[in-house]
């Protein structure tokens, strides 16, 4: 990455110079990857939100269909994906300083919007699909926040780098599955709801508000770090049609489907795994509408995870062939899980569980893997572009799932992943993995 000076236009808060390849400032690039990740972290709790109170709202007293319920845990993934569109071209134009500080402000409106409308049962369904709609910001940025960090690492610890951000950021999934049941226990803000399941006899007091209403602090923390300690990459590329030339790159096309497999997966199946399991196992698995969620956080951790650990590997044996094994991987996991949608009992609850640990494992290898190729394939700009695209489209994996989950399609959806797996595995044993390819990553 030549970058020799910095426009005209641009401020105090730029760079002059940034070649991480002859001259790299480890110390300013690992306070970047810890700031960033941090708030990255926060927007993933946000955009996940829902994910953690859709499954409880009839217990709350609103009164919204199987149906309604996915399209609300799905509508998140729906704002995610387009928004990772509006996203990816900003890194080079805003910068990391304002990209990751104003991103982080937005992350305030659908925090307070859910504090405020889970303490009122009448709150319209159109008002909370717009909330979940909102959510969908903390999806969004992480098209913004990956390209703009990998610009500060050399090719050699990109793989490292971007698998600790996107990992550690991932953990927000499972810190907001696993932080709502034990935090609508008692008062923080706000008066109580009343939670029903007159199945079971179940009467008791909640302050689902907190699940919101706890991160506002922690958002507020994370904007303040990133105005006063980050600076930013003068990347050259003058708007957005600069950045264009990524889409004449079949390679941009072919590592969109081999993410899709990866992040939309992880994402997709994040999003849905407690509805799917009170679905499937009805309320003698989640008697008080609680259980499932308290198992559901196991998905996205094991995903988050892998994905740490994973991005050393990839920098070490290469990207390509740790993508090999994690496509063939989530393929056989998704196929050996659809047999296990139809229980005879809840006693059948552990095969689903470990079949579902294992697509989230190999998702989560997969996710650190394709982002260390990227940066492998493409110069510098054009893959902070291509990491933007990639994650904006696999981004609508909680919107497909939840669609397909809510026309009762779950196993066609199972084996479509596997099919898809296969198609993968080729593409990435042919252009980057084998002896002479095309593009060996």
């Amino acid at each position: 990455m030549s970058t020799t000076s910095a426009p005209e236009r641009r401020g105090g808060d730029w760079l002059d110079q940034w070649n991480p390849e002859e001259n790299w400032d480890s110390g300013r690039a690992w306070k970047t990857l810890s700031i960033t990740t941090f708030n990255l972290t926060l927007a993933f709790i946000t955009w996940f939100l829902v994910s953690a109170i859709a499954p409880q709202l009839s217990f709350l007293g609103f009164y919204l269909s199987k149906s309604q319920l996915y399209w609300l845990a799905a509508m998140p993934g729906l704002a995610g994906g387009a928004l990772r569109l509006v996203w990816m071209f900003l890194p080079p134009i805003m910068g990391t300083r304002k990209l990751v500080w104003m991103s982080s402000v937005l992350l305030l409106i659908p925090l307070i919007g859910w504090g405020i409308a889970v303490q009122n049962n009448q709150t319209s369904y159109s008002v909370l699909l717009l909330l979940a709609f909102l959510a969908g910001i903390g999806g969004g940025v992480f098209s913004g926040f990956m390209p703009s960090t990998s610009y500060f690492f050399p090719k050699s610890k990109q793989g490292t780098a971007l698998g600790i951000q996107a990992g550690v950021g991932n953990f927000g999934v499972s810190i907001v599955q696993f932080v709502t049941p034990w935090i609508i226990g008692f008062a923080l803000i706000g008066g109580s709801q009343h939670f029903v399941n007159a199945d079971k006899g179940i009467d008791k007091q909640v302050w689902y508000q907190n699940a919101a209403w706890i991160w506002v602090p922690f958002v507020l923390v994370g904007v303040v770090l990133a105005f006063t300690m980050l600076k930013s990459v003068p990347v050259q590329a003058r708007g957005v049609k600069a950045q264009m030339d990524i889409f004449s790159n079949k390679h941009t096309w072919l590592m969109t489907l081999l993410y899709i497999i990866t992040f939309g997966t992880f994402s997709g199946m994040a999003a849905q795994f407690a509805l799917l399991m009170k679905n499937i196992y009805g309320t003698p698995f989640g008697a008080d509408g609680i259980v499932a969620v308290q198992y559901a956080f196991w998905g996205a951790l094991v995903g988050s995870a892998a994905r740490v650990l994973a991005g050393p590997i990839a920098d070490r044996v290469g990207g390509a062939k740790v993508t090999l094994v994690a496509v063939i991987g989530i393929g056989l996991s998704a196929l050996y899980t659809s047999f296990q949608l139809s229980p005879a009992s809840v006693d059948d609850f552990s095969k689903f569980f470990w079949g579902m640990l294992a697509v989230f494992f190999f998702t989560g290898v997969g996710n650190a893997s394709t982002f260390k190729q990227m940066p492998m394939i493409f110069e510098p700009r054009q893959a902070g572009g291509v990491i933007g695209w990639t994650a904006a489209i696999a981004a609508f994996g909680p919107f497909v799932f939840g669609v397909m989950f809510a026309t009762g399609n779950a196993q066609f959806l199972y084996w479509l992943g596997t099919a898809t797996c296969i198609i993968g595995a080729w593409v990435t044993w042919h252009f980057y993995a084998r002896p002479g390819a095309e593009k060996p990553s």
